[in-house]
């Protein structure tokens, strides 16, 4: 599977574009639904499920600099961020919708600030879990992966090399989203 496959599963889930499509409604810069909303779908795909594997949340990121305050800046969530997950929530309420301005979450890794929402993806807990999609002006799936997408696709779960020493945070992850037993298909590495 490559990235014009993933964008085709997507495009063809009726419900996935319907979140793609409503996440694009807000019009915020820099915006990508990620990490479970795509990795599931592969997941439940490569297993061979027809039936949808719930989600806990929708995590909906963007990157605007402007839309925060310094007293806000280290804060769990913004006014801004609980605005628009209320929007979210109220247009697709059957979705729990987690949305993070990803222009402030370099300081929750103590890394220097990125330089966009891409960047900040990359540097979520799995390889498999650093994808993200949004619609093109044309109403496409566009994907970003800068992490690739060996490992989604072929169902290895690996922490990405900055958390490489510390597998606690990657086995509890898997033990709290009960990933293996979801998915016996899955690789850990």
């Amino acid at each position: 599977m490559n990235k014009k496959d993933l964008a085709k599963l997507i495009e063809d889930d009726p419900w996935m574009m319907k979140a793609l499509k409503i996440a694009a409604s807000l019009n915020l810069p820099d915006w990508w639904l990620g990490a479970g909303f795509i990795r599931s779908k592969v997941w439940d795909y490569l297993h061979g499920y027809k039936k949808r594997t719930p989600l806990p949340d929708l995590d909906f990121i963007y990157f605007d600099t402007k839309d925060f305050s310094k007293k806000e800046a280290s804060k769990f969530s913004t006014k801004a961020e609980e605005h628009y997950q209320k929007i979210l929530n109220k247009k697709m309420p059957e979705a729990a919708w987690s949305v993070t301005n990803q222009a402030r979450m370099h300081l929750f890794h103590r890394h220097k600030p990125y330089r966009n929402s891409s960047e900040a993806l990359s540097f979520w807990v799995e390889t498999a879990t650093c994808i993200g999609a949004k619609l093109s002006a044309k109403g496409k799936v566009v994907l970003t992966a800068p992490r690739g997408m060996r490992d989604l696709v072929n169902l290895i779960v690996r922490p990405i090399p900055e958390h490489q020493n510390n597998r606690s945070l990657l086995k509890k992850r898997i033990k709290e989203k009960k990933w293996l037993t979801k998915w016996p298909k899955l690789k850990v590495v």
